[in-house]
This record gives C-alpha cells, structure tokens and sequence, in this order.
C-alpha cells in the first residue's frame, strides 16, 4: 500500500507488466478487481498533481479520474488487435482559449514519461507558428536555450519534415525550427523514479518547467502577424 494518497505504489507497475503479459480479455476479466484497486492509486495520484498544476496554472479538467484516458485500446484500425493498453496515461487541458498547449503523463514498466506541447496543431495554427518563428527565432531559441529547458527537456521533440515548408525559403535562419510539424516536450522517468514519494512534485516541477513554451506559443497563437489579437 502506499504511503500516502499521491503515492503510485509498485503494484501498479506489476499489473502493467502482468497485463503485457496476458493481454486478453479472460485474464482481465479475472482480475477486474485488481485493476479497479491499482487504478484508484493512479486517479489519486492524478488528483494530486491536478492539484499541483493549478497551483501555477488555470486547468480545465476537473478530477483526476477525469484526466485518465481508458485502457480500453481501439483495435478497428489497427493490426494489433490486443485489446488493453500497457500503461497508465492522462492528460490535462488548460482553461480558456487563450492558454495553449496540453499537459500529459504516461507510466509504463521501462517507459514512463512526462510530456506536453502541440501533438497536432491544424493547418492554420501551424502556419501561424512557422509565421513567427521566421519573422524572430530569438524568442523560441532563447526558452529552448535555457538551461532549465536543457535540463528537463533536453531538446524541442515532434515530427519533422525532411524538406523546406511550403512558402518558406531553405535558406531561412531558422529552417531548423520551420521545419517541425509537432512541438513535443519530454521528460523521461525510471520506474524507481515513478514509485518514489517525491514523483508527483517531480510531475508537477516538469509541467512548471513547460509554462515558458506554453506562454510564447499562446501569445503567438491568439495574435496575428503584427501582434494584435485575434
């Protein structure tokens, strides 16, 4: 059990790696109890670090259960038909259309992270973006230079395109940051790291650490070109 109510206690962690291990349906039935229980901890700890976020920013999910995304895997489309996810996950928007940017934690056996950013951001917004990052790059190379930055995120992640967009020029000063289709940052944790008492302050810090990114990208995505609202 664990120590406190934040806490995710390693059993959490074992199901997981039961569940990759019997990825069927007679088995989870036959431990539906088990995975009601492990799933609490993980709703506790979600509300705990609901509670974290709101501290520092303005959250429009309103429960931790109400973050987590189901188990449940959607097979139509998809080759692999196994019909239960190896991982914990959720994600937390924030209020208001003039805050951008989704928070998100995912804990798996060997593959726990926490992360945030622009997963798909449309046509519009991402022209937008590319817009200003051509105009000035210093703002963005400044947070992504910032040792903070450095130091949970490493680097700017998300898919990229291998050649110039359209209606940029290759020779742009930025192309480097042109050409991301995605703005993902990510912050990976062990599972001695996930168990510890200290993991969902640590969550939290990490989505603290977003805010300066977050902050530039709503400023640009709620304005036109010149700065003005919109």
């Amino acid at each position: 059990m664990p120590k406190s109510t934040s806490e995710i206690p390693v059993s959490c962690l074992d199901f997981l790696k039961s569940l990759a291990e019997n990825n069927n349906r007679d088995w989870f039935n036959a431990h539906k109890d088990e995975f009601i229980e492990q799933q609490s901890f993980i709703e506790n700890f979600a509300d705990e670090l609901l509670r974290e976020l709101n501290v520092h920013d303005v959250i429009e999910t309103q429960s931790g259960k109400k973050s987590l995304q189901r188990i449940y895997r959607d097979t139509r489309f998809s080759k692999d038909k196994t019909p239960y996810k190896n991982n914990w996950s959720g994600g937390f928007a924030r209020a208001t259309k003039q805050k951008r940017g989704g928070y998100y934690f995912h804990i798996e056996p060997g593959n726990s992270f926490i992360s945030g950013g622009f997963w798909g951001p449309d046509t519009q917004d991402l022209k937008r973006i590319r817009e200003e990052i051509s105009a000035d790059p210093a703002p963005l190379r400044k947070i992504l230079n910032d040792k903070s930055f450095i130091s949970t995120f490493g680097v700017l992640k998300g898919e990229q395109l291998k050649t110039t967009p359209k209606g940029f020029d290759a020779s742009d000063e930025a192309i480097d940051l042109l050409r991301y289709k995605q703005f993902l940052l990510r912050r990976k944790f062990t599972d001695e790291e996930v168990t510890d008492p200290s993991f969902v302050k640590e969550a939290g810090q990490t989505f603290k650490n977003m805010r300066p990114f977050f902050d530039y990208m709503s400023e640009v995505l709620t304005t036109d070109i010149n700065g003005l609202a919109i």
